[in-house]
């Protein structure tokens, strides 16, 4: 029987590039993006209503197959000036999130800091176009003494440490800065905003770091260019019940991720203050190829809580009994006492 950490060895050697080609690695993504927009889009950053907005995520996935995938996040942004020309707004944000996969404890560590200007179009300030900018640190290791390499087997004998590649070719740990950029508008549509929308697109990692674990400073291995493309809406059908669809597609290097699916929400507690009052919803979503998600939660006070669960439909199925991954959602948003009095209204505030 094949050992689970010889499997999962073979791939991170391939995913290294550990000979002398060159490989691509690839970011993150989160079943619930809708709670994670900084990492999605820095034109994201602010796009919201109220005073501040503080989130956390957790997940997990491939349990069942290997050592779990686990993935923490955490972030804060605000606007910190208002009213530059005629509403406009000027934002900032954190973003934090760690990431450990594998039997070698494949660990990256993200520092995200992001600006946008949200330029307010239209008399009637239902329309917002968003610039972002971001820049990013990222630390990343492995244990290496956790990693099996064929020249290891010596007349059939293993003989752990022996490796070339151990001893000569690899480091435990590399460092890189990353730059991101984003674009995003946002407009509502009908009376009392009924209905709204908000459309954008980014290109994340510029300057496309060298993340190669090879000593060699000549190394190929390059975090290549990641384009992402948003759209997501707000119909309210009546005072109370909303769809919310939304669709994400990614591209980095030979990689697509398309995601697309509806959120029904429905309002609890008082209309008259949507972002507010208490709210229960309920969402499904696809990811061409790869899983189907389910997600639901509950809004109060400014608190979101969501929750979602990966069921796996790729190839991978047999190996995972369809165990994708889950994940869990926290978010606040600090409400404005100038927003109740005004009942100001972010376009759609989708991300």
């Amino acid at each position: 029987m094949i050992r689970k950490n010889t499997l999962v060895c073979a791939g991170l050697i391939a995913t290294l590039a550990l000979s002398n080609g060159s490989a691509i690695a690839q970011d993150i993504h989160f079943t619930q993006f809708d709670a994670v927009p900084l990492v999605v889009n820095p034109a994201f950053t602010g796009g919201f209503n109220g005073q501040f907005r503080a989130s956390a995520i957790y997940r997990n996935q491939w349990q069942s197959v290997t050592v779990p995938y686990v993935t923490y996040g955490a972030a804060i942004d605000l606007p910190v000036v208002h009213d530059l020309t005629h509403d406009d707004a000027l934002a900032v944000g954190l973003q934090l999130y760690k990431d450990q996969a594998g039997d070698a404890n494949l660990t990256n560590f993200t520092g995200l800091v992001s600006v946008a200007y949200h330029k307010v179009l239209g008399a009637s300030l239902n329309k917002v176009l968003s610039v972002g900018l971001q820049g990013g640190y990222t630390q990343k290791s492995i244990d290496l003494s956790k990693l099996y390499f064929g020249d290891e087997y010596v007349n059939g004998t293993f003989n752990p440490g022996l490796s070339q590649e151990y001893h000569l070719g690899l480091g435990n740990s590399v460092t890189y800065y990353t730059v991101n950029a984003g674009v995003s508008y946002a407009q509502s549509v009908g009376e009392m905003g009924k209905f709204s929308y908000v459309i954008a697109a980014g290109a994340n990692n510029l300057n496309q770091p060298n993340e190669s674990f090879e000593k060699k400073q000549n190394s190929e291995v390059g975090l290549t260019m990641r384009y992402t493309g948003q759209v997501g809406a707000i119909w309210n059908t009546s005072e109370r019940f909303s769809l919310r669809p939304g669709v994400l597609f990614q591209n980095q290097a030979s990689a697509n991720e398309f995601i697309a699916g509806n959120e029904f929400h429905y309002l609890v507690g008082n209309p008259e203050f949507p972002t507010y009052s208490t709210a229960v919803f309920l969402g499904g979503y696809y990811r061409t190829g790869d899983a189907v998600m389910m997600t639901a939660g509950v809004e109060f006070k400014g608190f979101r809580v969501g929750l979602s669960y990966d069921y796996n439909v790729s190839n991978l199925n047999t190996a995972s009994n369809g165990d994708g991954g889950f994940e869990l959602s926290i978010r606040y948003i600090a409400p404005n006492p100038i927003d109740f009095a005004r009942k100001l209204v972010y376009p759609c505030a989708r991300f």
